[in-house]
């Protein structure tokens, strides 16, 4: 009974020692993984990275991760050229197989959200007469200014925001416009408010699935297979 008691205090000594070296493994290695996202997307902070699953260490040694929870702000995605900040994105990445001797590695799947601000999709708009803004109620309100017959015509508008070609494209468009009349103002008007803008630069993988205006921003669901982690 002496042996057994002391065997079974040994395994308890022995299995706190283990927790504890696996849970300083695990702190190390998302430290490590923040440094290599933050420098692989250019981000002004470093991400927070959440590696989930127990033991950490047997699933190191079969270089295959349950899941790992990315939180990172201030990614710089590009809209026809110009620079879109993305502000924050939550992404839960799945079954991250490690490769090249752990320097990199890759989700087999992913989801997540985004929110793009308003200010930043109206300088992703190219055109300093159109601002872009909550209308309430799942809408954008766009303001823009066009020029007919020498006088400034301001609309402000309730429009529509979807995904095309694949979730490649964010596309705006204008419920309605009023012509107050004017022959070719609508289409003029909407030559400022209506337009399409393909979003790149987005980690590798990764694409948008839907797209919702809420009083933050554009809130922007994501999805993805076989995405970059680091590397």
């Amino acid at each position: 009974m002496r042996a057994l008691r002391i065997l079974l205090i040994l395994g308890v000594v022995l299995g706190g020692i283990f927790v504890a070296v696996d849970r300083l493994a695990v702190n190390y290695a998302e430290s490590e993984v923040a440094t290599k996202v933050r420098a692989s997307q250019g981000l002004s902070t470093e991400p927070q990275i959440d590696i989930k699953g127990f033991p950490f260490l047997t699933q190191v040694l079969a270089k295959e991760l349950d899941r790992v929870d990315v939180t990172m702000d201030g990614l710089q995605t590009e809209a026809e050229g110009r620079s879109l900040t993305v502000g924050k994105i939550n992404a839960e990445l799945y079954d991250v197989i490690l490769t090249n001797n752990f320097s990199s590695a890759t989700a087999t799947r992913a989801a997540g959200t985004a929110v793009i601000s308003y200010d930043d999709l109206t300088r992703a708009a190219g055109d300093k007469d159109v601002k872009l803004a909550y209308g309430g109620n799942g809408k954008v309100k766009v303001t823009g200014t066009a020029s007919v017959l020498g006088r400034e015509i301001t609309q402000s508008v309730l429009s529509s925001v979807s995904l095309k070609d694949g979730g490649r494209v964010v596309a705006v468009r204008a419920d309605s416009v009023p012509g107050q009349g004017i022959p070719g103002l609508e289409g003029m008007i909407r030559k400022k408010i209506d337009f399409e803008r393909p979003i790149g630069g987005l980690p590798n993988g990764l694409k948008l699935d839907k797209i919702t205006p809420v009083e933050t921003g554009m809130e922007v669901a994501v999805t993805g297979a076989n995405v970059e982690l680091a590397g």
